[in-house]
């Protein structure tokens, strides 16, 4: 058996290349079975270098009885005839069929890398065969004032032509049963028109729009201008001032968030509570039975706690921030107070002269400061004393020194502030109602509450429209601005209306800051809480309910900014509930 001639194994010329230095370019591998047009190709499309393949790199022909020598490179294109080899480029645009869109149905997933190869090669396909040379930018299509114009366009786009004869899906878009080939501008066109009829432009979009246009038409110049020169010419503030909220009687929006004081719980019961007067600073103050007084940062999820202040040496029953929220006065069963300073953190006593010897003589001594309360400007403040004194402390000179006082004919239960700082009003056991001027130390105005019977809560609005007056038998009575004028008439105001929700003592009654809700509650019972809505001065129906876990409530106290209402009671909890009409800030 004779041998078969041996065929010689094809070899590469990667055997021969030394290693490229590092930073050099990389060519494109130079594989055999691809011809020069294919790799050109290639290089555009994945942007890598493209190098002719020298001569001595040619792969070796398959048998030894072919063609050997430098004339092998060019065998393989003797067959060839010139046609095959040339052509004439007459700049006629290429026409391209498009048969795989569907304009009712996205495109799936794995067919979108092969439509964009054919459209890449549609778009390529007059460069076959030569180096690419700069593309001369087309005109800038024309675009509607109500739509922005594009970041980017293709330039081919309007040497495209499009059948639309040639696919089923297509006919759709044409204006004619015999119209066929449309340009690639009139083809997006007639794309973007199908696409507005199957998915119209919402209503509320549409009036949005012819809104804007009247406005800017009406004044004339730019929308942004006016606004741009106040905003530059002013030094308040950027966001500009916030819309009143204005709530509806009847149902009254409210969710309970986590409890305020759970990550220090009080271990009796919550004497008194209050927010920070400023609405950028959101912390809780607490006092509790324990003789300690913690701060929260209320943010409606985990309000953390920041501090607890022990005092053995005074049962505070009452904690408040000064006005100005820079500190705060812890007042108790004792003649003396203590002040906490928010910034540096230290506590200080009252000086041992704060009665003098004026106050302190016999009868007139006073052992309590447990009711007290700051003016407005925080100044001055009102420390209710025994058998109707209520004693003047200047807080101007830092250091508390009393400096006057009035004397009511029976004691004092309760003291409000009017919201000038010069007028005090005072209620007293038998239900009298004394308006003091400060600056003579004379009363104005005294009136008897209607009514009433043992009077228990006084409280009033910051701005001075409505006063509030509770009596032991759970009446409330709310009276309007003219209770707190000091008018010479010597009349009685009658209240606006005797609120009788409640059947017991009434212990706590507090306004929200924009005079819309007064909370009411008594610790007598358990759950005796209400909402009251002043401009209806109606109850909210639907909450508190008989299934909320409210207790006996002991204080009661909203934010700056309403948005959170907190009570505390008698199981050392402060309960935290947000008003949904305000926002959280």
């Amino acid at each position: 058996m004779g041998k078969r001639a041996r065929k010689r194994q094809r070899t590469s010329g990667r055997a021969h290349e030394t290693a490229a230095p590092l930073g050099e370019p990389v060519l494109l591998d130079e594989d055999a079975d691809k011809d020069e047009e294919e790799r050109r190709l290639e290089s555009l499309l994945f942007g890598k270098l493209f190098a002719a393949k020298p001569d001595n790199k040619i792969a070796a022909v398959e048998d030894a009885e072919e063609y050997e020598g430098a004339d092998a490179a060019g065998a393989e294109l003797e067959g060839l005839l010139d046609s095959d080899l040339f052509f004439v480029d007459d700049g006629a645009p290429k026409k391209l069929h498009v048969t795989d869109i569907d304009l009712d149905t996205e495109p799936p997933e794995d067919s979108s890398g092969a439509s964009g190869d054919e459209e890449q090669s549609a778009v390529l396909g007059d460069e076959e065969g030569h180096e690419l040379d700069a593309v001369r930018p087309s005109a800038p299509a024309s675009f509607p004032k109500s739509r922005k114009a594009p970041a980017w366009t293709d330039p081919d786009d309007a040497n495209l032509e499009v059948s639309l004869a040639s696919s089923a899906r297509l006919r759709k878009l044409r204006d004619a049963p015999e119209e066929d080939a449309v340009s690639g501008r009139e083809y997006e066109r007639r794309l973007r028109r199908q696409f507005m009829k199957m998915n119209p432009t919402p209503e509320w979009a549409t009036a949005a729009r012819k809104k804007r246009r009247r406005t800017d038409s009406d004044a004339g110049v730019d929308a942004a201008g006016p606004d741009l020169n106040a905003l530059v010419t002013s030094s308040g503030g950027i966001l500009g001032q916030k819309q009143r909220t204005r709530l509806e009687p009847g149902v009254l929006s409210i969710e309970r968030l986590r409890d305020a004081n759970q990550a220090a719980q009080a271990e009796g019961e919550v004497t008194t509570l209050q927010f920070h007067p400023s609405p950028q600073v959101s912390m809780l103050l607490t006092a509790g039975s324990d003789r300690r007084i913690r701060l929260f940062n209320v943010d409606g999820h985990t309000n953390p706690h920041l501090q607890t202040l022990h005092i053995p040496a005074l049962p505070v029953t009452n904690a408040q921030f000064h006005p100005s929220g820079a500190s705060i006065l812890l007042t108790g069963r004792r003649p003396f107070y203590y002040t906490y300073d928010l910034q540096s953190g230290a506590t200080t006593r009252s000086p041992r002269g704060l009665w003098s010897t004026t106050f302190a003589n016999g009868d007139n001594a006073d052992l309590s400061m447990e009711t007290c309360a700051f003016n407005a400007g925080g100044d001055v403040l009102a420390v209710a004393g025994r058998r109707g004194y209520v004693h003047l402390v200047d807080w101007r000179a830092g250091a508390g020194q009393v400096v006057g006082s009035v004397k009511a004919n029976s004691g004092v239960r309760a003291l409000w502030w009017l919201p000038s700082g010069r007028e005090l009003m005072t209620l007293s056991e038998d239900a009298e109602v004394y308006l003091w001027d400060i600056s003579s130390r004379r009363c104005v105005h005294r009136w008897k509450d209607d009514g009433g019977f043992g009077g228990r809560v006084l409280a009033g609005d910051r701005a001075g429209n409505y006063v509030a007056i509770g009596s032991k038998s759970g009446i409330v009575n709310v009276y309007g601005s003219d209770a707190a004028s000091s008018w010479s008439s010597g009349g009685r105001p009658k209240p606006l209306k005797a609120i009788g929700n409640l059947t017991t003592s009434i212990t706590a009654a507090r306004f929200n800051p924009d005079s819309q809700l007064l909370a009411i509650a008594s610790k007598t019972q358990k759950d005796q809480l209400r909402l009251i809505h002043l401009p209806s001065l109606t109850a909210f129906s639907n909450w508190p309910t008989s299934s909320t876990p409210l207790g006996h409530v002991t204080s009661i106290d909203f934010s700056a900014g309403s948005e959170y209402v907190a009570l505390g009671n008698t199981r050392g909890r402060v309960l935290l509930y947000h008003l949904k009409d305000y926002d959280i800030h």
